[in-house]
């Protein structure tokens, strides 16, 4: 049975494959450069300790898009991780809290983004 085989089921992903993914959560809006260099610098700490790495920050500014266009793209990005590690103040966006409630729907891990690269670094 091939590899590929194992992991995707007819476009699904399954949860084995979804293991060693990190999404990065944490506020954005009305924060200067997006917060994108919290998110930026926690992906790198994350991808150093071998996790592949969903960041909404990867997008960029997008020409005409709104929340609800990233918020489109990002859960679907989300869906593709069995973890979400939270940025501080990450209850303040109104995004964050949305993404948490789904990961917890889905059964995925919710942690403190610094605790898990703390407790991996020991």
């Amino acid at each position: 049975m091939p590899t590929e085989t194992k992991f995707f089921a007819s476009g699904v992903t399954l949860q084995v494959a979804r293991a060693n993914r990190v999404y990065v959560a944490g506020p954005m809006t009305g924060i200067v450069d997006f917060n994108y260099p919290a998110f930026n610098a926690m992906a790198d700490k994350l991808r150093a300790q071998g996790y592949e790495v969903e960041n909404p920050a990867d997008h960029g500014v997008v020409e005409g898009a709104q929340w609800a266009d990233y918020m489109a793209y990002d859960l679907t990005r989300l869906g593709l991780c069995g973890m979400i590690a939270l940025l501080p103040d990450w209850e303040k966006s109104q995004g964050a809290r949305l993404e948490v409630l789904i990961a917890e729907k889905l059964g995925m891990t919710v942690v403190d983004a610094h605790d898990l690269v703390t407790r991996e670094a020991v």
